[in-house]
Order: structure tokens, then sequence, then C-alpha cells
């Protein structure tokens, strides 16, 4: 059986500039790809951009602009700063593109045939931010429970999904399959919310109300919902409903990362809506926190609403991935500082990889004239470093599997300390003056290249530009995104004589 993986980030709402969170949840997901084709899955990795809906007509009208000119101009930003980043999507979805539009359509057109979508008469309660209606019961102090925000009381016919008819499936389903919401406590948050009845989901919403969706096959005068209509997204870019293939290659492994704010959505709405259509459920989703911005809640009335444009125009890409996935708990509310920041980039990258690198560049290139020198008999202080290696590289396979990336960090940082350790424990400097110990020296240098290799590889889904930087300077042949890691499941595969090369610091200090 083919080995697949398909990891998706929610589309992102382009009614404002992309924000931190955005970033995080992307960031992840390129290491998850980049991970998967280091075990030589074949990858398919999707974002895109949620594009219809009330906020964003709202959105246009205050800027003057039709919605679509508006969705064009703001999806500019968020695909520039994925290039600034370095993700590598495989696909970038628009819900205003005709291949999403038309499988929408289809599907609609098919759960309407088989009688799971009704026209009823409706009176509720209306969050316009988060564009959901809510029972009286669902409010908390009259407003909404989702966003906090007040509420308006809304009577008209509407077209519904028939949800209810699903719950007690999707509870046998969630109960079955313990990794298909994760964190355990998000599984936890849902099991407790379906023990109470589930209400049919309203999925159209009148033109004469909003006329910026896709519209109703069977109804002109309505549009979708834009939740419904996003959620396809996940089915409609692969190729759902249509000759290609790529779909049921895909889909069987997919996994859903998330912010924990849409939770009900991906694990209610969703499954239910796939049941209803005759497919599985995604393999998982995980919900990731929130960040926090030195302790309080991002909002643009705190003016603390960090855009990681400016970041990674300040630190470089490679130093915001590192910082957002070694700081934060996947799974937990995170907080972000500049000064947490920067003191990241000047003690795990600049100090212990960065000073790594140059000083194991700088020796080969002093007593081996650049040549990588061949390993003689190894001593029990180098065995250790081995050991230590092959050991980091189990730890990273069962963490990435966790979706634990600051454990997996962690794990890589365990062998960059140690080969530090081992550098200043066999001193290479003093080997060198006792020519009675050059066989000595040729091993120790060859296993702190060797040691780096193992690094640059491990590294390579986090930050991808720096290992490339380290691969290259290591003189090894291949490109670095070619590597597999079956390739560092044994030590001593470094091929000898290959010529390494001084490069400029990695991640130079910040000093202020």
């Amino acid at each position: 059986m083919e080995n697949t993986f398909y990891v998706t980030t929610p589309i992102y709402y382009v009614n404002d500039l992309p924000h931190i969170g955005h970033a995080y949840t992307t960031i992840a997901a390129d290491t998850l790809a980049r991970y998967h084709r280091l075990l030589g899955a074949r990858v398919f990795f999707l974002t895109g951009t949620d594009e219809h809906g009330q906020k964003i007509q709202e959105a246009a009208d205050k800027r003057n602009v039709t919605p679509q000119l508006h969705c064009d101009e703001m999806v500019v930003l968020f695909q520039d700063l994925w290039k600034r980043l370095n993700i590598s999507n495989d696909d970038f979805i628009r819900t205003t593109e005709e291949r999403h539009k038309t499988i929408v359509q289809e599907i609609l057109s098919n759960l309407y045939k088989k009688g799971d979508i009704y026209k009823a008469s409706y009176e509720g309660w209306y969050c316009v931010p988060d564009e959901r209606f809510w029972t009286e019961k669902d409010l908390i102090e009259g407003c909404c429970p989702e966003c906090g925000r007040t509420v308006q009381q809304i009577k008209e016919s509407n077209y519904f999904f028939r949800m209810s008819k699903y719950q007690q499936w999707l509870v046998r389903y969630i109960e079955d399959h313990e990794n298909f919401i994760l964190p355990k406590t998000r599984r936890n948050e849902i099991i407790g919310f379906l023990r109470r009845p589930l209400e049919d989901l309203c999925i159209s919403r009148p033109q004469k109300r909003l006329s910026w969706g896709i519209p109703i096959p069977f109804d002109s005068d309505y549009v979708t919902y834009v939740w419904f209509d996003a959620l396809i997204n996940y089915v409609s870019a692969p190729g759902y409903l249509t000759k290609n293939d790529r779909f049921f290659t895909f889909w069987k492994n997919a996994t859903h990362l998330i912010g924990k704010d849409i939770l009900t959505t991906h694990t209610i709405y969703w499954p239910t809506m796939l049941k209803a259509m005759g497919l599985e459920p995604p393999r998982m989703v995980f919900a990731h926190g929130w960040w926090t911005i030195e302790g309080q809640k991002m909002s643009k009335s705190l003016r603390n609403v960090v855009e990681p444009t400016l970041l990674t125009e300040k630190y470089g890409a490679d130093a915001i991935r590192f910082f957002l996935l070694r700081e934060g708990t996947f799974g937990l509310d995170s907080d972000f500082s500049h000064r947490t920041l920067v003191h990241r980039i000047n003690s795990d990258l600049a100090n212990d990889l960065g000073n790594l690198l140059n000083r194991s560049l700088a020796m080969t290139i002093k007593y081996f004239n650049g040549h990588i020198p061949k390993s003689l008999q190894p001593e029990g202080i180098d065995e250790k470093l081995q050991e230590k290696a092959l050991q980091v590289v189990k730890k990273v396979n069962s963490h990435m599997e966790e979706i634990a990336f600051h454990k997996t960090l962690d794990s890589i940082w365990e062998l960059v300390g140690m080969t530090n350790k081992y550098i200043d424990e066999t001193a290479p400097w003093s080997l060198a003056k006792d020519k009675s110990k050059q066989g000595r020296l040729a091993t120790v240098v060859y296993s702190m290249i060797e040691s780096l290799r193992f690094i640059a590889i491990l590294l390579f889904p986090f930050i991808p530009s720096s290992a490339e930087k380290m691969w290259e300077a290591l003189g090894i042949n291949g490109k670095l995104s070619q590597q597999r890691l079956d390739s560092i499941e044994s030590w001593g595969k470094l091929a000898t004589g290959m010529v390494v090369t001084k490069i400029p610091p990695l991640f130079p200090r910040i000093e202020k």
C-alpha cells in the first residue's frame, strides 16, 4: 500500500491581515508535511482562504470595493507570507474558485435529493461576527457562547442539514476512534457537548440579507452558509466528485490542524456532513491553543496584534518557525514576547547550534584542509555520541507521531548539546599538537561532522533554509530535501573526502 499523508490548515478568513495564529498553524502543518516527506511518504499539503460570508461583504463595503476585489487583494497577503515563511504547500484553495463552488453545489444537491437538507422557518439568535445561529439555551448571559458578543434575534425561512440524525453515530465514532480528536482535553470537550441533543444546522442565508456566497443550486433566493461552504474545501481541493484519483489516495490519511476556536465546526459539523456524503471522517483533527502576547489576549484595541510578516523581516523566517514550535506546547495556549524570542535566537540558535557548526567547520578546514577525514577505531566517548544520535532519531519519530513539536526540538537539542560537549571533552585542538594522535583527531572530526549530518536532516522540517545551508557547508552530495530519515538510522554513512565550506553565522546574535 502506498505511503501517503494529507495535512491541512484551516482556510483563513480574508476579512483582515494574517496574524501570528495563522502563521503558527501553517508552520506546524508545513513541518509535518516536510517530516513525512523525509519518511518517504507521498504528501499532499493544503492551505487556502475562506472568501464568502457576511464579514467579507462588510469588510468590502467598508473599503468601498466589491467582495471579489477585496478577496483578490487580501489573499495575496497570505500567499506572500507563506513564501516568506518557506511554506511548502502542494495546493492553495480559494473558496471563490470554480473548482470549489462546483463541488459545493453538487454536494448540496446530493444531500437535498437524499432528504438530508430541508426548508423550514426559524427564529433564533444570530451572531454576526461568527455568522452562526444560537438557541436561547446556548447563550451565555444573553451573548454568543463562542465570542461573547451581542446577538440579534432573527426570524426567517432557511435550509437545514439534518445534523441531529447523525448524533448517535458521531458519539460512537468518537468513542471508537480515540485519536480522532486531539489533544484529549478537546476530545472530552466534544463528548461533553454531545451529551445534549444536537440541533439541525442552518446551511443557507437569504440573498436579500447576504448576497456574497455560493448560490444554493435548488433555490436561487439563497446562498450557502459560509461554514458549510468552507469545510468542503478539504475534499474539493484533492478532487472529490471529479475524475482525479488523488482524493481517495490521500483522504484515508487526512490530518486537520486547527485552532481550538473552530473545534465544534470540525468535530461535529464536518464529520456529520461527511457521513451524510458517504465518506469517512479524517484520520485526525488536532486543535492547538491560542497565543497570548506577554500575558494578554491578542487584540486590536490593545494594539498588541503580532504581525508575522514584520517578525520575519526583523528576525528571519527560520527563527520565527523555531521559536513558535519550541516555545509553545502544541495543543495548549502559549505566550509570545520579543524578549523570549531574542533569548531563544541567541541561546539555542546562535550559541548552541551556530557555534557547533562554525567551530566544526573551522577545525575541519584547519586540520584537514576542509576534507572530511576517515574515522578510525572509535573510543568510548565516540560511541556515546553515536548512541545519543541514534537514540534521538527514535525519540524524534515518537514525538512527531504525537505531533509534539517542542519535545522533538528538545530531543534534537540533546544531540546539539552533547556534540558541543563531545568537542570540549575530546579537545581536538590539543590532539592536533601531537603527531602521534592524528588518527584520533581524524575520528573526532569525523564524528562531529557526522553528528551535524544527523542534526541537519532532523532540523530540516523545522528550519528548512538554515538546515539546507548547514548541509551545503558540510559538502555532502545530494540535496537535503531529497534525504530520508532511514539514512540516519545507522551511524557512519558520512562519506569521507568531501570538502566542507566555512559560511557566515547561521543566526547572528541579537545584541539589543
